[in-house]
Formats: C-alpha cells, sequence, structure tokens
C-alpha cells in the first residue's frame, strides 16, 4: 500500500538458552501505515515493549524483518540504524528521560544537536517545538518545575524535533491522571498525527482506546487479533 510505513515479519525475540529459554516475542506481523495512530495492547509481560524495541532499532531480533518503508532496518549496520533512528524514529519513553540538569528548551534541542546543528541555532528551533506542545512560557525551566503532563509534552516536543516519520509511546499515560493522560493522547492525535506520520502506542489504558484508529492485541508474545475502530 501506498501510505505503508512499518511492515514487520515474523518477529521472534528470545532471551537465555537452553532450559533457561524464553520466549517475550513469537512470529509477530503486523502492519502499520501513515496518518494512522496504532494501539497495541495487552496484559504486563506479554510482548509490547520488546516488540516496541524491534521496530523502532533498539533490540535486534532473533528472527524476522522490520520494513519501514523499503528499507529493512535490520540489514542496516549498527551505525547506520543509529543514523536511521535519529532521522525517521521519534520515542517517547515512559518515565520521558529528561535531563534534569537541562533547562525545558536544551532537552527539546538535544536531537537537533546530535544533528550536528549550532546551539544557538538548536534552542531557536527547539523553542519553536515548545509552542507547538503550548509550553514556550517553561523553556527556562528545568524538568523538576514541570508537572508530569507539562514533562509528557516536553518529551513529544523532543521527539519531533527531528521530523520523524515514526514516533513510538511507551506507556504514555502510566504516570498521569486520567484527565491529563487524555488530554495529552487527544493533543497527539489532533496536532501531532498527520498524513505524513505515523503513531503507535503501547497502552494498557482503556481510558484513551477511544482516540486509535486500530487495536492490535498482544498475549505471551504473539498477537492475538487487531481491532479497527470507527472515527
Amino acid at each position: 500500500m501506498a501510505n505503508l510505513a512499518v511492515r514487520a515479519q515474523g518477529l521472534t525475540k528470545w532471551f537465555g538458552e537452553g532450559d533457561a529459554k524464553t520466549f517475550a516475542v513469537r512470529d509477530a506481523s503486523f502492519e502499520a501505515h501513515f496518518g494512522e495512530l496504532l494501539y497495541i495492547v495487552g496484559p504486563s509481560g506479554s510482548g509490547k515493549t520488546t516488540l516496541l524495541s524491534m521496530i523502532s532499532g533498539i533490540l535486534r531480533p532473533n528472527s524476522g524483518n522490520v520494513m519501514i518503508e523499503d528499507k529493512d532496518i535490520w540489514s542496516l549496520s549498527d551505525d547506520e540504524i543509529a543514523d536511521f533512528r535519529l532521522n525517521r524514529i521519534g520515542f517517547v519513553f515512559q518515565d520521558y528521560h529528561l535531563f534534569p540538569r537541562l533547562t525545558t528548551v536544551e532537552n527539546v534541542a538535544i536531537p537537533l544537536i546530535l544533528k550536528k546543528m549550532d546551539w544557538n541555532e538548536s534552542l531557536k528551533v527547539a523553542l519553536g517545538y515548545l509552542e507547538i506542545v503550548g509550553l514556550e512560557e517553561r523553556a527556562q525551566l528545568p524538568p523538576v518545575k514541570l508537572s508530569g503532563g507539562e514533562q509528557q509534552r516536553v518529551a513529544i516536543a523532543r521527539a519531533i524535533a527531528s521530523h520523524p516519520d515514526i514516533l513510538i509511546f511507551d506507556e504514555p499515560t502510566a504516570s498521569l491522571d486520567g484527565d491529563t493522560g487524555r488530554k495529552i493522547v487527544e493533543f497527539v492525535k489532533k496536532d501531532i498525527l498527520n498524513e505524513k506520520r505515523c503513531i503507535i502506542i503501547v497502552t494498557h489504558d482503556i481510558r484513551i482506546f477511544e482516540f486509535a484508529d486500530r487495536i492490535m492485541n498482544m498475549e505471551d508474545g504473539k498477537i492475538t487479533g487487531v481491532e479497527k475502530r470507527e472515527p
């Protein structure tokens, strides 16, 4: 399909060997598309985060492949994968991973600096991304001075600063109250998702299911079904 963003085929990941061998993901295959908000849901230990790590170039599968548009990411060298992640994939972690000794705007500027952008220019551009998430007035504050919802928005601004095609969230509402969590995901759906971006969210929070375009279920490392949601 022309709008195909991700195609995972036969992804399998295990840890340990012999009697200690444990499968985290078994023969997982699915597709995700540009303009789509796809949820991956399932109980703790079902393999959701491991699957995310494989499709985002963080954790190498034991078997299977991941096609992002026309590129098999696991056929690339380690340096090429790192470069691919920097330029094509944005990752918003559950605990935000903000640097406490940097200001909000400096945190957002990190991927721009990694791309060799001038320091002052990177701060100027980062301020523009803080404006997108409504936090330009908090630019000079350290993360500790922000609420949980504000820290989540900073992490989103940092993730989109490098213009990623694929944006991945790992349990984005886990540390937020229900109302703040819903507002964050609603904001992502309305203001961050577009026809040139695919967003994949791992969650078990049923309070935000209404925003999904499709929901993919996992259990015991296997994909057990995909549900299309009505708009």
